[in-house]
């Protein structure tokens, strides 16, 4: 059963930074990874997604400010975010893609705030 487990969220003062971390378990290989944010009435927005060979896309309204990047020998995708904007608050999910299926993980909420 694939399970991710995300950590790091809270709340932190405009301008902060937080690191989200994401650990998958009971999958195999390298695939693609993301980060996706859902903030109240709004849809889920993709954020940023890490492939196989570590190549990188993100969000245009991350672009500059946030990075994505994976341990694939503890099958971890972290996304780093610095410069934190109130705009940037939302529930923040771990995405995790095969060939045939596609998981989610719980949520962590980031809170950008003063």
């Amino acid at each position: 059963q694939v399970q991710l487990v995300e950590s790091g969220g809270g709340l932190v003062q405009p301008g902060g930074s937080l690191r989200l971390s994401c650990a998958a378990s009971g999958i195999f290989g390298i695939n693609p990874m993301g980060w996706y944010r859902q903030a109240p009435g709004k849809q889920r927005e993709l954020v940023a997604v890490i492939i196989r060979g570590g190549t990188t896309n993100y969000a245009d309204s991350v672009k500059g400010r946030f990075t994505i990047s994976r341990d694939n020998a503890k099958n971890t995708v972290y996304l780093q975010m610095n410069s934190l904007k109130p705009e940037d608050t939302a529930v923040y999910y771990c995405n995790l893609k095969t060939w045939t299926a596609e998981y989610w993980g719980q949520g962590t909420q980031v809170t950008v705030s003063s």
